[in-house]
């Protein structure tokens, strides 16, 4: 529906694109994937705040970087183009969580604060790190790397030097640092470099004028317990 530069399914209403073209495109996306409701969607600041969201789907978006559910038929819905999308799920399909992370709020600690959220063993969780700038294409200054030195000791070997004041940075690494510090041992990833797959949007690459994609997870309504988990990647 968008024009260029947002005609990659824009999803982002905070990213310049018209705001009807993109409730337009949610919609669209929601009839393509045969979602059971509304993806639920958040204000996203690059904070630490979670959001527990209740039955009933809202055009309110509440001010929060993760979002906790145990309702079946919820659509949680993290909107990213560079920062890391956390998809979680309890391995009985009882409840799921979706974080956005990027660098200040990884540092701050949103996936741990998302964590506390969650009542299932931190061993009997799965986690999921889509599409994100990868390794080798996002360069950040000292100050960036300082702030993780100071969270965990091996911080470091998540980044490399480039030249002097500083480095490449391994935003999914250190996520799954933070993650096996806290419990979870259930960590897969899409490995997806966003800068350099031109499938994805980047603001790196991109600018101001990039749109932003979707990462989605949802509880199937119709099963009964265990609860069938699904996860979806929307990457056009």
């Amino acid at each position: 529906m968008s024009a260029p530069p947002f005609d990659r399914l824009n999803l982002g209403l905070r990213s310049g694109d018209a705001t009807d073209t993109v409730k337009a495109n949610r919609e669209g996306l929601q009839q393509a994937l045969a979602l059971p409701s509304s993806p639920r969607w958040l204000h996203q600041v690059h904070g630490i705040a979670v959001a527990e969201l209740g039955p009933l789907p809202s055009d309110h978006e509440p001010q929060a970087d993760a979002a906790v559910s145990h309702l079946p038929g919820a659509v949680l819905a993290i909107l990213t183009a560079d920062c890391l999308p956390v998809l979680f799920c309890a391995a009985d399909g009882s409840e799921i969580a979706a974080a956005h992370a990027g660098w200040r709020g990884l540092a701050s600690g949103v996936l741990e604060e998302t964590l506390t959220q969650l009542l299932a063993p931190r061993k009997d969780l799965l986690a999921w790190i889509g599409p994100c700038i990868g390794a080798a294409s996002y360069e950040v200054g000292g100050e960036v790397r300082a702030t993780f030195l100071k969270r965990h000791a091996n911080a470091s070997q998540y980044f490399v030097s480039t030249r002097p004041g500083h480095w490449l940075c391994d935003l999914a690494g250190l996520a799954c640092l933070f993650l096996r510090a806290s419990g979870v041992q259930n960590i897969c990833g899409s490995g997806f470099d966003t800068f350099t797959d031109t499938r994805f949007y980047s603001y790196r690459r991109e600018g101001a004028a990039s749109g932003r994609f979707a990462s989605l997870i949802w509880l199937e309504p119709q099963h009964g317990s265990p609860v069938q988990n699904n996860m979806a990647q929307n990457n056009r």
